[in-house]
């Protein structure tokens, strides 16, 4: 796999299985978030205030575990809409906008 690669999908479903499809090596075990194994960086690139930043509760417990993110991050996602910066690649929603993913 090239450094840089860009792929195109559909929303609604999730990184993971975008990733699957398109042959990305994401690393992954559970596929049901509650091992960490798929944690990725997402950054949003359009400059926009990010949609929905919904975090499962497993996700938040495997994150938080894994030192990823901190409780403020958490309440930053929840109250505020501001992603934390990893997400678990098997719990991520691709919405309608283009972002970089890190792994």
């Amino acid at each position: 796999m090239s450094k840089d690669m860009t792929v195109y999908a559909a929303a609604g479903a999730t990184l993971l299985s975008v990733a699957q499809k398109n042959k990305v090596p994401l690393h992954f075990e559970c596929e049901n978030g509650e091992c960490g194994s798929c944690a990725v960086q997402v950054d949003v690139l359009s400059g926009k205030q990010p949609l929905a930043t919904h975090l499962t509760e497993k996700e938040k417990v495997a994150l938080k575990l894994a030192g990823k993110i901190s409780k403020e991050q958490i309440a930053d996602a929840e109250l505020k809409d501001i992603p934390p910066p990893w997400r678990l690649a098997c719990q991520f929603i691709v919405r309608d906008e283009e972002i970089v993913v890190r792994f």
